[in-house]
């Protein structure tokens, strides 16, 4: 998640400062510095950084201009000596509000906010783009289960399959775990695998199948085997043998 920025003031001597501040942070590269309002409009448009400092009182036009001017909008962070634009910058949902002259564990408190903001944007659109697929298929599964019924306690007790985080198998039975609770369910890995829709959910292990709505990352680990994070916060690794399958889901993600 490396961010890139763009440093946009026009005294050369702020933007060699918060240069060199930034010289000590990690996964930050900078793309460009520009000197007023004319001259970010182009290279933003050009570079699309993740990231600009902006500075709000520039001899051609100020940063509220600059952002209401630009089709790529990138994260903001106002950098300037006076402290009264800072409810207008909030209003148009800048990250943060730096009053000249700021220091490094300034900078660290702004710079974890933005990595935080680019960590939940990539979690939101992986969601939506696994929600997406799996919409775009529903019309044409009409034959998988959508539904287990479990009795539990002289009741019957149905559980919807997009409910379902995982299955784990459990001796002659097979775990089903949602965001509330675990049932036991008595059936085989295979008969059950073979009566999901393989368009929604993933085996990775003979032991495992994931409703793939769940998944929050995929992380290649070693040995040819992954790291799966959940959004029920556990994690799970994959088996060797199950390598093709996983590869194959992650390619449908990068299309």
């Amino acid at each position: 998640m490396r961010l890139r920025y763009m440093i946009i003031d026009d005294e050369y001597l702020a933007r060699q400062r918060l240069i060199k501040l930034l010289e000590n942070f990690e996964d930050i590269t900078l793309v460009g510095e520009c000197r007023n309002g004319n001259e970010a409009i182009e290279k933003i448009t050009l570079k699309e950084p993740d990231l600009i400092f902006l500075d709000i009182q520039m001899p051609d036009m100020n940063g509220f201009n600059v952002i209401s001017r630009l089709q790529h909008k990138p994260y903001v962070i106002f950098t300037t000596a006076y402290d009264t634009y800072a409810l207008k910058a909030f209003e148009i949902n800048a990250v943060d509000y730096l009053l000249k002259p700021f220091d490094e564990e300034r900078l660290h408190i702004t710079l974890d906010r933005v990595f935080e903001l680019k960590k939940r944007k990539k979690a939101s659109n992986l969601e939506d783009k696994i929600k997406k697929l799996i919409s775009n298929y529903e019309s044409k599964s009409s034959d998988f289960l959508n539904e287990i019924i479990i009795h539990e306690k002289g009741r019957d007790v149905v559980i919807r399959i997009d409910d379902i985080i995982y299955f784990k198998s459990d001796g002659n039975y097979v775990q089903i775990i949602t965001q509330d609770k675990r049932y036991l369910h008595r059936i085989t890995m295979n008969a059950l695998f073979d009566s999901l829709d393989t368009f929604q959910f993933l085996r990775i292990h003979r032991s495992l199948i994931v409703n793939k709505i769940y998944i929050k990352s995929c992380k290649y680990a070693n040995n040819n085997e992954y790291l799966l994070k959940l959004k029920n916060n556990e994690e799970l690794i994959s088996s060797r043998s199950y390598k093709p399958s996983i590869s194959d889901y992650l390619s449908t993600l990068e299309t």
